[in-house]
């Protein structure tokens, strides 16, 4: 999705992190970023809002009952797959150790650590 003006961030990428900026699960350079976004474009900030509301009716609606152990480890790990997948990030861990590929518009970043 994109709105059609241009932002720092891309509109893809933001509605693809808006879950971790709910759940204050990103850095706070990137949540400031996203923060900045959502200010400046109105079709992301309707959006973020309409997720904003969702988890509150879910938290409200949900929040009286305990999920069974270990549930809540493994939604945030298929939410944080699903969200990588979306924003064309990997991870991959191997011998030497774990390497981060992130695709934004053709360009390829890669990060070992």
């Amino acid at each position: 999705m994109s709105c059609g003006n241009h932002h720092d961030t891309d509109c893809s990428e933001v509605l693809a992190e808006v879950w971790l900026f709910l759940d204050h699960e990103c850095d706070d350079a990137r949540r400031r970023l996203l923060a900045q976004h959502l200010d400046e474009c109105e079709p992301c900030l309707s959006e973020y809002g309409i997720d904003e509301k969702l988890k509150r009716l879910l938290a409200a609606k949900c929040g009286g009952e305990h999920a069974p152990a270990g549930l809540k480890d493994r939604l945030r790990q298929q939410i944080r797959v699903a969200v990588l997948e979306q924003a064309e990030v990997t991870v991959e861990e191997g011998p030497s150790g774990t390497t981060t590929t992130v695709e934004v518009r053709g360009t390829r970043i890669e990060q070992r650590g």
